[in-house]
């Protein structure tokens, strides 16, 4: 049979957000259910664990008798509104029983993914995201020794390539596709602490070259990534390597805020003041409000919490306002050159899992037309990779709008989604 959970809140998403919520929802005596994919709370940017004092923090959270962690859980389906009722998928064991989660609340804190922009041989083994790159090298993937190339843009090349070179790697070069300008009049508008960090980071990283207004124009290889070819817009050239990391900063997760109902705007799920969204009783925090880093996913997290509980956030106001204005900062020093949006050739391919170039789509009048005739978006990832990049190419429009979501969000075994 089903397992069935109850709670006061429900809170989907394990990152900083997320765990700055459940604090201050813990203390305020809640039963709260957590909900994240991964094995252990962090998200994406703290995987291999929180920095102290987060990690204390952590450990006391966890060892609340309030709180029902559901690690290696993904939300598949919505079943109710009002008293809101979500269908769960176990990833760590697949011929479980599907698990349903109530509560009268939920705040979400779902995240980012990486945004890629495609280019000739971007899907050549040894290519992968900056920031999945990242990933690996914390996981323990061997990189001592190779030649790795960080490409792209935004702060995340710089924390993939101090991870890198942490671990051993010969870092050639990290390009950062926006131009010399860009970047000295966002360094000049960094708050201290960012500043600090940023100085701190540029240390580690001495002695890299650092490329600005340089971008990757194809990744070159008979079967497995051999050479890059790199651009400044006046002359091309190759460098070899043995492994590339681009990306091109992040998208906000913002699909089951969607299947709710909640508005969407600019790409990020819309919010008020008091993290609110635009359905009652649902909050949201973090990176799927506006990528912003980490200091506004705290702040975020805390603020989603306290409004829920009903206390005053007045003290927060001014520190969220600073880092909103950050988050502006680097939406606009980071913005992608139209250049970039040129590099996909007809034989490049767009949806990775079912095996579709551009040519194929470029013929095609929207999402739907192209999921009819190509399989476009019906793969593994459900279009969360080639969905934003049709949107970007071809116009299309994005979202549940766009690319018709529905339920489950992720592929799961039929039983999952079945009462017993």
């Amino acid at each position: 049979m089903s397992t069935q959970h109850h709670a006061d809140v429900i809170v989907v998403g394990a990152g900083p957000a997320g765990m700055a919520a459940i604090q201050e929802l813990l203390q305020a005596k809640k039963r709260v259910i957590w909900i994240d994919q991964g094995l252990r709370p962090g998200g994406q940017i703290w995987r291999a664990g929180p920095p102290q004092p987060w990690a204390q923090t952590l450990q006391a959270l966890m060892a609340n008798p309030l709180l029902q962690l559901l690690s290696g859980h993904a939300v598949i389906a919505v079943e109710s509104q009002g008293e809101f009722r979500l269908r769960l998928q176990n990833l760590q064991q697949p011929q479980a029983p599907g698990v349903s989660v109530q509560a009268p609340q939920m705040l979400l804190a779902l995240g980012a993914r990486e945004r890629f922009l495609p280019f000739p041989g971007w899907t050549l083994p040894g290519v992968s995201g900056a920031g999945g790159l990242q990933a690996l090298i914390k996981n323990g993937w061997p990189i001592a020794g190779r030649r790795v190339l960080l490409a792209g843009s935004g702060p995340l090349l710089l924390a993939s390539a101090d991870t890198a070179k942490a671990a051993g790697a010969e870092l050639l070069c990290v390009a950062e596709q926006a131009p010399r300008q860009a970047l000295a009049g966002f360094a000049a508008r960094l708050p201290l602490a960012k500043m600090a960090q940023a100085l701190g980071l540029g240390w580690r990283l001495r002695g890299i070259p650092y490329r600005p207004g340089v971008w990757v124009t194809r990744a070159l290889g008979e079967g497995k990534l051999e050479a890059v070819q790199l651009s400044n817009g006046r002359e091309q050239w190759e460098l070899p390597c043995d492994a590339l990391g681009v990306g091109y900063g992040l998208l906000p997760n913002i699909e089951l805020a969607e299947l709710l109902g909640c508005r969407i705007a600019a790409g990020a799920i819309s919010v008020d003041a008091d993290q609110q969204s635009s359905l009652k009783d649902v909050f949201a925090a973090g990176e799927c409000t506006g990528i912003g880093g980490v200091d506004k996913a705290l702040l975020e997290g805390q603020i989603a919490a306290l409004r829920l509980l009903g206390q005053s956030t007045e003290h927060l106001k001014r520190q969220h306002r600073q880092v909103l204005r950050f988050a502006e900062l680097l939406h606009t020093r980071f913005a992608l050159r139209p250049e970039l949006l040129l590099l996909a050739e007809a034989k490049t391919l767009i949806c990775r899992c079912e095996d579709v170039c551009l040519g194929e789509l470029n013929g095609q009048r929207s999402w739907r037309d192209a999921k009819l005739q190509t399989r476009c978006g019906m793969g593994a990832c459900q279009g969360r990779i080639c969905g934003p990049i049709t949107e970007t190419l071809l116009g299309w429009p994005g979202g549940a709008s766009g690319r018709g979501l529905r339920a489950p969000l992720q592929p799961a075994p039929l039983h999952c989604l079945l009462e017993k």
